[in-house]
Protein backbone atom coordinates (compact mmCIF):
# COMPACT_ATOMS: atom_id res chain seq x y z
CA UNK A 1 0.00 0.00 0.00
CA UNK A 2 2.75 2.18 0.57
CA UNK A 3 4.44 1.81 -2.73
CA UNK A 4 0.87 2.30 -4.05
CA UNK A 5 0.91 5.93 -2.22
CA UNK A 6 4.41 6.76 -3.08
CA UNK A 7 3.65 6.10 -6.74
CA UNK A 8 0.53 8.16 -7.09
CA UNK A 9 2.17 11.19 -5.12
CA UNK A 10 4.60 10.91 -7.84
CA UNK A 11 1.98 10.97 -10.34
CA UNK A 12 0.32 13.65 -8.87
CA UNK A 13 3.59 15.73 -8.50
CA UNK A 14 4.63 15.08 -12.26
CA UNK A 15 1.03 16.58 -12.95
CA UNK A 16 1.13 19.66 -11.13
CA UNK A 17 4.37 20.02 -12.47
CA UNK A 18 3.36 19.55 -16.26
CA UNK A 19 0.22 22.05 -15.53
CA UNK A 20 2.40 24.91 -14.31
CA UNK A 21 5.13 24.74 -16.74
CA UNK A 22 2.18 24.88 -19.62
CA UNK A 23 0.86 28.35 -17.19
CA UNK A 24 4.04 30.40 -18.66
CA UNK A 25 4.70 28.64 -21.65
CA UNK A 26 3.76 30.64 -24.60
CA UNK A 27 0.52 29.49 -25.92
CA UNK A 28 1.16 31.65 -29.96
CA UNK A 29 3.47 30.76 -32.78
CA UNK A 30 3.87 32.36 -36.15
CA UNK A 31 5.67 31.08 -38.93
CA UNK A 32 6.94 33.05 -42.12
CA UNK A 33 8.91 31.63 -45.22
CA UNK A 34 9.66 33.39 -48.44
CA UNK A 35 10.96 32.93 -52.47
CA UNK A 36 12.02 35.24 -54.82
CA UNK A 37 9.88 34.87 -58.15
CA UNK A 38 11.15 36.08 -61.30
CA UNK A 39 8.41 37.60 -62.06
CA UNK A 40 6.09 40.80 -61.81
CA UNK A 41 4.91 41.63 -58.65
CA UNK A 42 1.15 42.10 -60.19
CA UNK A 43 1.43 38.81 -62.30
CA UNK A 44 2.33 37.07 -59.25
CA UNK A 45 -0.38 38.32 -56.80
CA UNK A 46 -3.06 37.70 -59.18
CA UNK A 47 -2.00 34.49 -59.30
CA UNK A 48 -1.94 34.08 -55.61
CA UNK A 49 -5.28 35.73 -54.76
CA UNK A 50 -7.00 32.92 -56.15
CA UNK A 51 -7.48 30.21 -53.79
CA UNK A 52 -8.04 27.54 -56.19
CA UNK A 53 -4.81 28.29 -57.51
CA UNK A 54 -3.45 26.69 -54.20
CA UNK A 55 -4.16 23.09 -55.95
CA UNK A 56 -1.31 23.65 -58.13
CA UNK A 57 1.48 24.61 -55.49
CA UNK A 58 0.20 23.93 -51.38
CA UNK A 59 1.96 20.65 -50.32
CA UNK A 60 -1.09 20.41 -47.81
CA UNK A 61 -3.54 20.34 -51.10
CA UNK A 62 -0.98 17.54 -52.89
CA UNK A 63 -1.13 15.07 -49.82
CA UNK A 64 -4.30 13.71 -51.08
CA UNK A 65 -5.39 14.49 -54.61
CA UNK A 66 -8.53 12.58 -53.83
CA UNK A 67 -9.52 14.98 -51.35
CA UNK A 68 -13.27 16.03 -51.95
CA UNK A 69 -13.07 20.34 -52.43
CA UNK A 70 -16.27 22.56 -52.14
CA UNK A 71 -16.52 26.59 -53.09
CA UNK A 72 -18.52 29.14 -52.13
CA UNK A 73 -18.85 32.74 -53.45
CA UNK A 74 -16.19 34.18 -56.43
CA UNK A 75 -12.75 33.45 -55.97
CA UNK A 76 -10.28 36.04 -55.60
CA UNK A 77 -12.32 37.85 -53.07
CA UNK A 78 -13.40 38.57 -49.53
CA UNK A 79 -15.51 35.97 -48.24
CA UNK A 80 -14.50 32.98 -50.67
CA UNK A 81 -14.21 29.56 -49.05
CA UNK A 82 -12.55 26.98 -49.88
CA UNK A 83 -13.24 23.68 -48.00
CA UNK A 84 -11.45 20.26 -48.03
CA UNK A 85 -12.69 16.85 -46.64
CA UNK A 86 -9.94 13.86 -46.55
CA UNK A 87 -9.62 10.42 -45.37
CA UNK A 88 -6.33 11.33 -45.01
CA UNK A 89 -5.50 12.40 -41.00
CA UNK A 90 -2.37 14.63 -42.24
CA UNK A 91 -5.16 16.69 -44.54
CA UNK A 92 -8.26 16.24 -42.66
CA UNK A 93 -11.11 18.42 -42.77
CA UNK A 94 -11.17 21.88 -42.53
CA UNK A 95 -12.08 24.84 -44.98
CA UNK A 96 -9.92 28.37 -45.52
CA UNK A 97 -11.58 32.46 -46.11
CA UNK A 98 -10.19 35.09 -48.08
CA UNK A 99 -11.06 37.19 -44.67
CA UNK A 100 -9.19 40.75 -46.62
CA UNK A 101 -7.39 41.76 -49.55
CA UNK A 102 -4.96 44.24 -50.43
CA UNK A 103 -4.67 44.17 -53.85
CA UNK A 104 -1.58 43.85 -55.03
CA UNK A 105 0.33 43.35 -51.69
CA UNK A 106 -1.48 41.04 -49.35
CA UNK A 107 -4.47 38.23 -48.99
CA UNK A 108 -5.22 36.99 -45.36
CA UNK A 109 -6.87 33.91 -44.65
CA UNK A 110 -8.67 32.20 -42.14
CA UNK A 111 -8.12 28.28 -41.84
CA UNK A 112 -10.77 26.60 -39.63
CA UNK A 113 -9.45 23.45 -39.19
CA UNK A 114 -12.67 20.49 -37.94
CA UNK A 115 -10.45 17.26 -38.23
CA UNK A 116 -8.52 15.45 -36.82
CA UNK A 117 -8.67 18.66 -34.13
CA UNK A 118 -10.72 21.74 -34.19
CA UNK A 119 -8.64 24.76 -34.39
CA UNK A 120 -8.89 28.39 -36.42
CA UNK A 121 -5.76 29.98 -37.18
CA UNK A 122 -4.61 32.90 -39.27
CA UNK A 123 -2.60 32.89 -42.75
CA UNK A 124 -1.22 35.06 -45.08
CA UNK A 125 0.11 35.75 -48.60
CA UNK A 126 2.29 38.77 -49.34
CA UNK A 127 3.92 40.01 -52.25
CA UNK A 128 7.01 42.73 -52.22
CA UNK A 129 8.81 44.17 -55.75
CA UNK A 130 12.32 43.19 -55.88
CA UNK A 131 13.04 44.86 -59.21
CA UNK A 132 10.48 45.31 -62.01
CA UNK A 133 10.82 41.77 -63.07
CA UNK A 134 11.18 39.73 -59.45
CA UNK A 135 8.58 39.95 -56.80
CA UNK A 136 9.16 37.87 -53.06
CA UNK A 137 6.67 36.31 -51.98
CA UNK A 138 5.37 35.60 -48.02
CA UNK A 139 3.81 32.64 -47.05
CA UNK A 140 2.68 33.52 -43.01
CA UNK A 141 0.85 31.10 -40.39
CA UNK A 142 -0.18 32.48 -37.06
CA UNK A 143 -1.00 29.67 -34.30
CA UNK A 144 -2.70 29.15 -30.98
CA UNK A 145 -2.96 26.29 -28.54
CA UNK A 146 -4.69 26.63 -25.67
CA UNK A 147 -3.32 25.49 -21.85
CA UNK A 148 -2.56 22.84 -21.76
CA UNK A 149 -2.36 21.77 -24.71
CA UNK A 150 0.69 24.64 -25.39
CA UNK A 151 3.38 22.35 -23.29
CA UNK A 152 3.86 20.72 -26.50
CA UNK A 153 5.43 24.31 -27.90
CA UNK A 154 8.31 22.85 -25.61
CA UNK A 155 8.08 19.34 -27.34
CA UNK A 156 7.33 20.12 -30.79
CA UNK A 157 8.87 22.47 -33.42
CA UNK A 158 5.76 23.82 -35.48
CA UNK A 159 8.79 26.33 -36.63
CA UNK A 160 10.30 23.47 -38.60
CA UNK A 161 7.42 21.27 -39.23
CA UNK A 162 4.95 24.21 -41.00
CA UNK A 163 7.74 26.27 -42.22
CA UNK A 164 9.18 23.02 -43.92
CA UNK A 165 5.64 22.69 -46.00
CA UNK A 166 5.19 26.25 -46.88
CA UNK A 167 8.70 26.68 -48.30
CA UNK A 168 7.71 23.57 -50.37
CA UNK A 169 4.82 25.48 -51.46
CA UNK A 170 6.51 28.15 -52.38
CA UNK A 171 9.03 26.18 -54.61
CA UNK A 172 6.42 24.76 -56.25
CA UNK A 173 4.41 28.27 -56.89
CA UNK A 174 8.03 29.60 -58.18
CA UNK A 175 8.66 26.58 -60.53
CA UNK A 176 4.95 27.18 -61.77
CA UNK A 177 4.64 31.14 -62.30
CA UNK A 178 8.27 30.69 -63.92
CA UNK A 179 7.39 28.14 -66.74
Amino acid sequence: MKALKKILLVIVVLVAIALIAAAVTKKRYAVEREIVINKPKQEVFDYIKFLKNQDNYSKWVMMDPAMKKTYTGTDGTVGFVSAWDSDKKDVGKGEQEIKKIADGERVDFELRFIKPFESTEQAYMQTESVSPTETKVKWGFDGHMNYPMNLMLLFMDFEKMIGDDLQTGLKNLKSNLEK
